[in-house]
């Protein structure tokens, strides 16, 4: 009789790597690879979008949930996060728990282009130039005119540039839904 129980034990050992792996490639796949944003970066982008108390921060593939807590912690905002990635948002749970923001941060297991964008005073997004291209439709339709949209390192095709400081720009959504230049 042949003994399999190295066998499996060898495989269960490798599955937790496995799923970070998967995790990593997940992100890429549906639209963009998680890249930590410095702090240096999130306070641009936070004082750029002259973020506030008054102001809800959506922050479109949180990652590890660094921009929302920054935008509640910092800036005393409230913020919503979305994330796809199974393995950063149960981290992104975590921390907001762990920090007691409960009452400021939520994070949405989601699809951003699936989303519900209209609460949004600031939506902040890091992601690739195609993902950028594809949400402005969705950000004509959903947010209100005064909306500002911040984006790290990369641009929106057709949306209104009102500032920029070094990688992030500030964009301005006009009240005709546009916010074209």
């Amino acid at each position: 009789m042949f003994d399999y129980s190295g066998y499996f034990r060898s495989y269960l050992d490798t599955l937790p790597i496995l799923l970070v792996v998967l995790s990593l490639y997940w992100t890429v796949i549906v639209g963009a690879p998680w890249v930590p944003s410095s702090r240096r970066m999130v306070d641009q982008m936070m004082k750029l979008a002259e973020v506030g108390p008054q102001d809800v921060v959506y922050d479109l593939g949180c990652g590890d949930g660094r921009i929302v807590l920054a935008a509640a912690m910092r800036f005393h905002a409230r913020a919503v996060g979305i994330e796809i990635d199974p393995l950063r948002y149960l981290w992104c749970q975590f921390l907001v728990t762990i920090l007691r923001q409960r009452g400021r941060v939520q994070i949405i297991f989601g699809n951003v282009f699936k989303q519900e964008l209209s609460e949004a005073d600031v939506v902040v997004c890091y992601l690739m130039p195609e993902a950028l291209q594809k949400l402005e439709k969705k950000f004509r339709q959903e947010l209100c005119a005064g909306t500002r949209v911040v984006s790290a390192r990369y641009v929106f095709p057709t949306l209104h540039n009102v500032k920029e400081d070094g990688d992030v720009r500030l964009y301005l959504i006009q009240p005709d839904g546009g916010g074209l230049k």
